[in-house]
């Protein structure tokens, strides 16, 4: 089974899949491998149009995304 998950926030919507492929194409641009993500923990503040990111436990950074 595949479950879709998707967040609203004051008539905006964007999916968790929409946030796990930003995060993955940024750990890309930083010169990363995608095969090197074993667990990817995701953290959206949709106030923020911000989600945060752990890679693998420890590894940290943000990226900036907006609803439509």
């Amino acid at each position: 089974m595949k479950a879709n998950i998707n967040i609203e926030f004051y008539g905006k919507t964007i999916s968790a899949k929409d946030l796990e492929d930003e995060a993955k194409l940024v750990w890309k641009e930083e010169g990363k491998k995608i095969k090197d993500m074993r667990e990817l923990d995701l953290y959206y503040k949709p106030e923020e149009g911000n989600c945060y990111y752990v890679v693998n436990g420890t590894e940290k950074g943000s990226f900036h995304v907006e609803a439509k």
